[in-house]
């Protein structure tokens, strides 16, 4: 088995390089941190695992960033050695001790009142080491005495806090021996591992508290008195201490063996039992960590080797990604990478329209869908163009909302639906809005009248309908149509980051062969090219908004036209449905058809025959005007009511003559007639150079996992192999 030393150097390595300078924040390494407050022997403990005595801070104000201990212990080494990571080099360099204490007190020093998370590295290699690394957070203040100083000390707290909540931090809580109930560093660390399984307890200056103990309590005041939760790992022990202001009388690796040996000594001498003694003393504590130290780090390679094949293959197809997209960014390239972005947007519409199982982006039950189309016209403050609600009497949208799921029960009403389906729904509710439309005017005694002109006998009751329902009856009609399409383009506004989503979504999954190797290539620039987002976005925007207005226009065109001449509109359709009779069916001969035509044309006639009536029963004598008004008021309601039952009738036919379908259509056409205007010629030359930028950093980091697999890989090659020899 390779030494304990090669193990910890080996992921010491792989932790600075890939977790540490790459910023891998969930790279699955284990590391110690020691915490506690000042004036515990914070300090002391690390100078004691050192075993030597060192100062890394002067002043009052103590240590304000992170600082990473790495021990190794070298047998062979007379003096010990010291080493800085210099930041710029990921190097170790060998400095004189002095020189480190002063590099590192002024990385604390230069952050005057405030904290860091940016940690900085010391290593020692000494034969008095033991074989560890730990990380040294600030020490907790139990005093401020201004607001500054309270600021620094909630600083500190949150630092802390970070490390105390990571779950791969082994703890190291140190607090002075005494009353156990009263540890204000453990308290915080129960709270974020409640069961004590990455927490051990050091409780120093022990030898305070000789005179508190005998053989009766010994073993219950390690134990805590009972204060102390039994699954807590916990030591008890002396560190080397000497007088103020003074050297200390021998070396501190030997004071600290001599401190550990009269700790057992005196918890052997009042009888503790075996299973306490091996929790008393420094040397007891060191061997504990020595083991956890090897076993964390043995349990860890595994998952490091995982993570680093993992980070090997994101980064590898990273660097592909960066590669085809500067190569779609190129100066001579640009315009035609958007335009097919584009088409590929364009073409994926249609399917999106056709029904996505997969796709789960902006799908919206009707009431959520009703409330953000409405939020949106009101930010957008439109919506006096249409009208907001079917009808006055509805008192706001939710009394809309509630006749549309209660009364007439739209279907899946209550279901999260985008794309196709949201869209036949969305045809639904419009149709039920159009129906509330009614006459705009009220046909009054004086309007007959000036219907006719200069007498009774100059025009038909026929003429003053039409020109009755002329005048202004299609304005409510022509508003609530105005309500459908400003519907239908907020439906496809809805739609972009569903396509998006398709196309992204089709890689990997069962329907991939079926629709173009593009579409998933496009998808990603879209998503991550701001700029092709933009025009893509822009243009399918653009041409929505056009496609409504030729909706209005048409529609309004069409309405005129039926207002203008009813009698035409009025025509009753001759086609009829029937279920064939028997399982043969023939295609007619033209002795069949020569019969059909007449019928057809004779069928066409009912509504105009029942016009014909109603207009006869109407009176042209002047003194029976009243009478002739009443019957022409109902006919003009009756007419009315007829166009609108058939515009309602046909208003998703309509939806999809002049809206859908010509949108699908001419947006890939559209689309590719994209242009760069100078600012996205800007935009695109930085996002090249961002690109760029990333591409040497993804080279950079790649690089270094691909070392680090072969470092790690390895030393697992030659500990097997050491083991099968044994």
């Amino acid at each position: 088995m390779p030494k304990r030393t090669d193990l910890l150097d080996v992921l010491s390595e792989v932790k600075t390089r890939v977790q540490d300078k790459l910023g891998i924040v969930d790279f699955p390494m284990p590391q110690f941190i020691i915490i506690g407050s000042q004036s515990v022997g914070k300090s002391r403990l690390i100078e004691a695992m050192a075993g030597e005595q060192f100062n890394f801070i002067s002043g009052s104000l103590g240590s304000r960033r992170p600082t990473v201990l790495e021990f190794r212990n070298v047998e062979s080494a007379d003096v010990s050695k010291w080493y800085i990571l210099d930041a710029a080099t990921n190097q170790w360099q060998n400095k004189p001790t002095a020189q480190v204490m002063q590099i590192v007190g002024e990385s604390h020093n230069s952050l005057g009142m405030s904290v860091s998370s940016e940690p900085i590295y010391v290593r020692i290699e000494s034969s008095a080491c033991v074989d560890m690394q730990i990380v040294d957070l600030p020490g907790y203040r139990s005093y401020s005495s201004d607001d500054k100083s309270r600021a620094l000390a909630n600083q500190i707290e949150s630092l802390n806090a970070t490390f105390l909540n990571d779950p791969r931090n082994v703890v190291l809580c140190v607090e002075e021996a005494g009353d156990a109930a009263n540890l204000s560093s453990l308290r915080r660390v129960a709270e974020v591992d409640k069961d004590f399984k990455r927490s051990i307890l050091i409780r120093n200056k022990l030898d305070k508290y000789y005179s508190d103990l005998d053989s009766n309590n010994v073993n219950k005041w390690l134990d805590g008195m009972g204060d102390l939760p039994k699954n807590l790992k916990k030591f008890a022990l002396t560190l080397p201490h000497w007088g103020d202001g003074t050297a200390p009388p021998r070396p501190l690796g030997q004071l600290r063996e001599e401190m550990s040996t009269q700790d057992l000594n005196k918890f052997a001498g009042l009888g503790a039992t075996q299973g306490y003694l091996d929790t008393v003393g420094f040397a007891n504590f060191s061997k504990y960590m020595e083991r956890r130290t090897e076993r964390m780090f043995v349990e860890a390679i595994g998952p490091v080797l995982t993570k680093l094949r993992d980070l090997e293959t994101s980064m590898s197809d990273r660097e592909q990604e960066l590669k085809d997209e500067l190569e779609n960014s190129d100066p001579g390239q640009i315009l035609s990478t958007v335009r097919a972005c584009g088409m590929s947007f364009a073409n994926c519409l249609t399917h999106v329209m056709e029904g996505v199982i997969r796709s789960d982006i902006n799908r919206m039950q009707l009431d959520d869908e009703l409330r953000d189309f409405h939020e949106h016209h009101k930010k957008v403050g439109d919506s006096h163009k249409f009208e907001s609600l079917p009808s006055t009497d509805f008192g706001g949208l939710e009394d809309y909302v509630d006749y549309l799921r209660d009364y007439i029960k739209v279907p899946a009403f209550d279901v999260a639906i985008n794309g196709g389906a949201q869209y036949t729904r969305l045809m639904f509710e419009v149709e039920t809005f159009l129906r509330f439309s009614e006459i705009g005017i009220e046909t009054k005694k004086r309007d007959v009248l000036q219907s006719f002109g200069i007498s009774m006998g100059s025009v038909t009751w026929s003429d003053v309908v039409v020109k009755l329902l002329n005048h202004d009856a299609h304005l409510p009609l022509q508003k609530r149509v105005a309500y459908v399409g400003e519907r239908v383009k907020w439906f496809f506004q809805q739609q972009k980051d569903p396509i998006v989503q398709f196309m992204k979504g089709l890689k990997g999954s069962p329907d991939e062969k079926l629709f173009s190797v593009l579409y998933t290539k496009h998808a990603k620039l879209i998503e991550e090219n701001q700029t092709i987002r933009k025009l893509v976005f822009e243009t399918f925007d653009s041409v929505v908004d056009r496609q409504l207005q030729s909706f209005l226009e048409l529609f309004k065109a069409t309405l005129q036209a039926t207002f203008s001449n009813p009698w035409v509109f009025l025509k009753k359709t001759t086609a009829k449905l029937q279920e064939c009779e028997g399982d043969e069916v023939l295609l007619p001969s033209l002795d069949d058809t020569k019969q059909r035509i007449p019928r057809e044309i004779q069928g066409r006639t009912g509504i105009e025959r029942t016009v014909a009536k109603w207009l006869s029963e109407v009176p042209m004598e002047p003194h029976k005007i009243n009478d002739a008004v009443d019957k022409v008021q109902i006919l003009v309601l009756k007419v009315y009511s007829h166009i609108r039952s058939q515009v309602c009738d046909q208003v998703e036919l309509f939806c999809e003559s002049f809206f859908k379908l010509p949108l699908l259509r001419r947006l890939e056409e559209d689309m590719n007639k994209i242009e760069l205007s100078d600012v996205d010629k800007e935009g695109y030359r930085v996002r090249r150079t961002k690109l760029e930028k990333e591409g040497h950093a993804n080279a950079y980091g790649l690089k270094e996992v691909k070392d680090c697999l072969k470092i790690l890989s390895g030393f697992q090659l030659k500990t097997m192999a050491a083991n099968t020899d044994r």
